[in-house]
């Protein structure tokens, strides 16, 4: 049984080498995640192996170009690890010294002139925190509120209960998505975002055939989820931030609120962060692990995301494996009882949308083994892939980039092809494509659907179901 849920792996030390690509590609991923808050100065030789691996398997691969966004830090330290006592004073401030025991840099004035006395400032991914005692000008002293704490250099800041405005684009963001449109990346995937507006700016710096992933990270972007849904092509709930923010008993119910929400507007949803992480060092999962694994997947994830695990993890080999195991475990119960995961999708009036869900019916129909799905744009795959039907989804595109994207999505095997240019060339292509899947046999049903006229994108009008031999 071939998996449905697609598997994203970080790009990292731990598996730069072809041989080692090539294997965790072979055991299930689908997708790279390029992190652009880490040095990508090498990287172009990296996507070059990847695409020689895409050639080689004839599997289509997708690249996310992973933007920083704002992310706050503290300064360098003089000396790395030092150990910071419980109740100990410490204080942030704007100087340009290396930090030491009793001080460290936070360049960030105009927030360091917001904080108040109670503000809890949170260091490197929420690990230690420190509580506000008084200000003077740009610096801060604070109580540090944190057993066993170890501040590095340049570690994540996040402040809780203090309202930041973050709206545009980076100077890095900017020239990072140039870097990512020479990789040839796929997906584009948005940092710390509160509202829809650098969705709309990201968008005028992309090409078409580019997808936008929304990072879900905070409480103003759950404010304006709907708005961030409309306007973005997926999801991502990453949840270490977003426990940061919201706390971490209140982040399962978020998610299963955002899976069903971007079902319900047919949008793609990305589950992340620590989904494995014990095998970082161990080369076995533990159970909770795979529960959460099992969880993103029976709320309906179309992706389940390795970052360390992939990335620095002593054992990326296993850890693929592990979740392509889960996926495929969990998918089996979920198609033995269908009738129990079935999605609600909202059509908006949206004409196209319509047609395309009256197949849905069809293609949870055990004799419908495929729905072929020519797009020039990738829209009509993600409509059907929403659907979650039982039936194969296989797409055509003759854009080679959307064929590359909608690989990340829920279900769809991707076939770079040329477009069909009739009704005839249509069936033909259908035909000959019909021929090589093995699991379809004669008198078997086949769902096509395509636009017409062929070759304009958006226009999927037309619907046939298709028994084989006939």
């Amino acid at each position: 049984m071939e998996k449905k849920a697609k598997i994203i792996a970080t790009l990292g030390p731990a598996i730069y080498s072809e041989t080692k690509l090539k294997q965790i590609v072979n055991l299930g991923v689908d997708v790279f995640r390029i992190n652009f808050s880490h040095n990508t100065k090498s990287i172009n030789k990296i996507v070059s192996r990847i695409r020689k691996i895409e050639k080689n398997t004839n599997k289509k691969i997708s690249l996310i170009a992973d933007l920083q966004g704002v992310k706050l830090r503290v300064g360098k330290i003089k000396n790395e690890n030092l150990k910071i006592k419980y109740n100990q004073k410490y204080i942030f401030d704007n100087k340009s010294e290396l930090g030491n025991k009793n001080r460290i840099t936070f360049a960030y004035p105009k927030i360091l002139q917001k904080l108040k006395k109670g503000n809890k400032i949170l260091v490197d991914d929420g690990k230690f925190m420190f509580v506000v005692t008084k200000r003077i000008g740009n610096s801060v002293t604070t109580i540090c509120k944190s057993q066993n704490c170890y501040i590095k250099s340049n570690k994540s800041v996040h402040i809780q209960n203090i309202d930041l405005a973050f709206n545009k684009l980076t100077s890095k963001d900017k020239k990072d998505i140039k870097t990512a449109n020479k990789l040839g990346c796929n997906w584009i995937a948005l940092s710390y975002i509160q509202n829809e507006k650098i969705i709309y700016e990201a968008r005028k710096l992309i090409k078409k055939d580019v997808g936008i992933i929304s990072k879900i990270e905070n409480k103003h972007a759950l404010k304006n989820i709907i708005k961030i849904i409309k306007a973005t092509d997926s999801i991502m709930i990453a949840r270490g931030d977003l426990a940061i923010d919201v706390g971490h008993s209140e982040v399962p119910k978020i998610q299963l609120s955002l899976i069903k929400k971007c079902s319900q507007f047919s949008k793609s949803v990305i589950v992340a962060t620590q989904m494995l992480e014990s095998m970082i060092e161990n080369n076995t999962a533990t159970r909770a692990e795979i529960n959460d694994i099992a969880t993103a997947i029976f709320q309906g994830a179309d992706a389940v995301m390795l970052s360390a695990e992939a990335a620095i993890g002593k054992f990326p080999s296993q850890a693929v494996s592990t979740m392509a195991k889960t996926i495929i475990s969990t998918e089996k119960y979920k198609k033995e009882h269908i009738e129990d995961f079935k999605n609600s999708i909202i059509s908006n009036k949206d004409p196209v949308k319509s047609i395309l869900l009256s197949v849905k019916d069809i293609a949870y129909n055990s004799d419908v083994k495929a729905i072929i799905v020519f797009s020039n744009s990738g829209k009509s795959s993600k409509l059907v892939s929403a659907m979650r039907p039982a039936a194969k989804i296989l797409t055509i595109s003759p854009n080679i980039n959307v064929s590359r994207q909608v690989s990340l999505l829920w279900g769809v095997q991707s076939i770079n092809s040329h477009d069909a240019n009739g009704w005839k060339d249509m069936m033909s292509i259908s035909k000959e494509l019909i021929k090589k899947l093995k699991f379809i046999k004669k008198n078997d049903f086949v769902v096509i659907t395509a636009g017409l006229p062929f070759g304009k994108a958006g226009m999927t009008n037309m619907i046939r179901l298709y028994k084989v031999g006939t």
